[in-house]
């Protein structure tokens, strides 16, 4: 398992320490940003006109009289917002501020501050101008208006105030007399139309009751009398009610008494109708029943006695049977006669309930009539009550609707602006402004800024990270601060060899200006200074740079050897160290552009490698020419540089691809150019090599130093 592949570290939640970097990497936007807004901020404050306002505070009430009438209900005085807001649009209305301008000459004297001389505002541009200068705020839970007036001189802003106040209360004041008097004279008119309607009302009611000859004694009641079809019918219907109810009552329990058995009649008979006589022989014939039940135990059954008292029983039994026929007959006969009379009833019933009908129709237009002149009647008093009430509150004194309570009063001191609340404004607002700018142009800007972003979106090892403004090595010599960094590029790039065999490298990058060049060169470098024989190849043919970095020419190069031209070794140059060798690209005739996919290009690679211990290939960008593409398919391992934040992810993630499209084998991610000074998350791979390296630097000269002076010592005691 290759132990520098690991996998993309999953995305984690931003730390304090991740915001803070963005400000310090942004910090030129923000300052640029912070010192816009507030030398804005400043001079806008400075520039702009001072402002004096002046202040008056007004108590404004509802119209309601001091005494109370009949008819009026009590409002209760209170907080009222919606009040207030609506008497906030009535100071500001045209009718109340018109009169302002007109009594304080505003069209002229604004006129000629603004327009020049003998020029004159119109009414909107005055009103509107006027309501610009005005600010009200109520007082809470209060009926007190503020009435804020604002203007570049403190006395015109006092005289406003004053003025504006005054023109509220006038005009609340001549509204509520002007309402009264109209109220008034509308309520007369209407009493005098209703009047009229009254008596010609009257009229028709007198005509309708002689016509329809209607016996109405009361006819100016309130309500109709009843008519005397009316009457005989209401009688009629309850005698015939009553009738009804005694009929069915009698014929129900002359029902129930027929079906009962004639011992059972005999017994009910006395309760449903008493009868004297019949209960006389019902006791007689309990007294005889007694008196046989005795003799027959004296004398037996077979006496003349006992016979004597059987036959008076019999003859008594033999009575009350007759009598009960009787009793039944009677009430069979009463029941038919309550029956002939009901029908007699009903028949009277409807015959009273169609003359009813007859007047009722006949009569109805009279009593509509008195109706709708009961109804204008009603409302004419309704009128005259209201007129008195009207009068009677207009004389009764009331409460002043609107009194100003606090006058105001010319304030020597500017209000506007207030410039320190407008600078303090602008710096917080331009911390605001720059920093969220920042996180903005961060959020955008999609290029590669830590290790993370490349091992999560690219998936491979970041293999060396570079810090920024590097120089070339042999020109630093091998104790360069920068040395280290390729050191640590070379280490992971040996350990990333699956195979000791694998020594040619190609250095690709998706655009240009990542800095490959100055990588390959720096890393072969390094190579060479660990005493292995390292070849440079300068493969970007079209824009070749290898031979300025190394002073020499290129006249003869790897164009040269591919097109047969010159021997490998006529074209291999030396350098200065030993170690370290240089084919460069020399000259590219217009009709060889694809020279690098040929097969001498391939057998050169397979000679190279035989030859030196690594063989480091540059190359144009992969993004742009198809040069890179073929080398990284043509030599065993490849190289990616990636400039920190200078290309979107997406640019890198295909410059990939296309290495990996072509079968070629990369091995890791160079991040080049990091600026330390700005992102102190890559100090450990730079920064700190460079301060170990220089601390022991400093140490080194006093050791030497120490060890001379204890030498003498050593051969003294020696």
């Amino acid at each position: 398992m290759d132990p520098l592949r690991v996998t993309a570290p999953q995305e984690s939640k931003l730390h304090f320490l991740d915001y803070w970097r963005i400000i310090r990497i942004r910090k030129t936007v923000i300052l640029a940003v912070f010192l816009l807004v507030v030398i804005t901020a400043t001079l806008v404050t400075l520039i702009l006109p001072e402002s004096y306002s002046s202040m008056t505070r007004i108590k404004v009430e509802r119209d309601v009289g001091d005494v109370q009438l009949i008819t009026e209900q009590r409002f209760n005085n209170g907080y009222d917002p919606y009040f207030i807001q609506t008497e906030f649009e009535t100071i500001q209305s045209e009718k109340v501020l018109s009169k302002v301008i007109q009594e304080m000459d505003l069209k002229a004297k604004w006129g000629e501050k603004f327009l020049g001389s003998g020029q004159v505002l119109k009414d909107t541009e005055a009103l509107t101008m006027l309501k610009s200068k005005i600010a009200l705020s109520p007082v809470r839970n209060t009926s007190f208006i503020e009435i804020r007036v604002y203007s570049e001189k403190p006395d015109e802003a006092k005289d406003l105030a004053n003025k504006v106040a005054e023109a509220y209360r006038d005009y609340r004041q001549e509204e509520r007399k002007g309402l009264s008097n109209k109220g008034i004279d509308a309520l007369m008119e209407q009493v005098q139309q209703q009047r009229a309607k009254v008596r010609e009302a009257q009229t028709n009611v007198d005509r309708l009751r002689e016509e329809l000859k209607i016996s109405d004694a009361v006819s100016g009641a309130d309500s109709p009398t009843m008519l005397m079809s009316a009457e005989e019918l209401r009688k009629l219907d309850t005698l015939r009610i009553e009738t009804e109810q005694m009929y069915t009552r009698e014929d129900t329990a002359l029902q129930g008494l027929k079906s009962l058995s004639p011992e059972q009649l005999i017994q009910a008979i006395p309760t449903a109708a008493p009868d004297p006589l019949l209960s006389s022989l019902l006791e007689q014939l309990t007294v005889a029943d007694q008196r046989l039940l005795t003799i027959e135990k004296e004398y037996g059954k077979v006496h003349p006695e006992v016979e004597k008292a059987v036959a008076q029983v019999s003859d008594l039994r033999t009575k009350i049977t007759n009598r009960v026929d009787g009793i039944m007959l009677g009430l069979s006969n009463r029941v038919n006669a309550q029956k002939a009379s009901l029908d007699k009833l009903l028949v009277e019933v409807e015959k009273a309930k169609t003359n009813d009908f007859a007047q009722a129709r006949q009569s109805r237009p009279y009593f509509e009539a008195k109706h709708k002149l009961d109804e204008l009647q009603r409302f004419s008093q309704l009128l005259d009550i209201k007129i008195a009430s009207e009068k009677i509150d207009q004389g009764i004194p009331k409460t002043v609707a609107v009194e100003i309570m606090d006058s105001a009063v010319a304030n020597p001191k500017p209000v506007r602006p207030n410039k320190p609340l407008n600078i303090a404004l602008g710096i917080i607002i331009g911390l605001v402004v720059g920093v969220g700018l920042a996180f903005f142009i961060e959020y955008l800007d999609t290029s590669v800024k830590t290790i993370d972003d490349v091992e999560r979106s690219l998936q491979s090892p970041v293999l060396g990270v570079i810090p920024q403004n590097v120089g070339l090595l042999l020109d630093e010599g091998a104790d360069s601060p920068h040395a280290e960094a390729y050191r640590v590029l070379r280490t992971n790039l040996l350990f990333s060899r699956k195979d000791e065999k694998l020594n040619t490298v190609a250095v690709v990058s998706a655009g240009a200006g990542e800095g490959k060049s100055t990588t390959v060169f720096n890393l072969a470098s390094v190579f060479a200074q660990s005493r292995q024989r390292v070849l440079i190849v300068d493969s970007d043919l079209r824009r070749p740079t290898l031979h300025k970095m190394l002073k020499v020419s290129n006249s003869l190069g790897l164009t040269n050897y591919l097109l047969k031209q010159n021997t490998l070794e006529q074209v291999i140059q030396t350098t200065g160290l030993p170690t370290l060798d240089f084919l460069a690209s020399g000259k590219l005739p217009s009709s060889s552009l694809g020279i690098l996919s040929s097969g001498q290009m391939r057998d050169l690679i397979t000679e190279l490698k035989r030859r030196y211990d690594f063989v480091f290939f540059d190359s144009p960008p992969i993004m742009g020419v198809s040069d890179a593409s073929i080398l990284a398919s043509e030599v065993d391992m490849t190289l990616q540089v990636i400039q920190y934040r200078r290309y979107p992810q997406p640019m890198n993630i295909r410059a990939k691809q296309l290495i990996e499209k072509v079968g070629g084998n990369l091995v890791g991610i160079v991040l080049n150019n990091i600026n330390m000074s700005q992102d102190e998350s890559y100090y450990y791979y730079s920064g700190y090599y460079h301060d170990y390296y220089s601390r022991n630097e400093e140490q080194e000269p006093a050791a030497r130093a120490g060890s001379v002076s204890e030498k003498p010592e050593d051969e003294t005691t020696a």
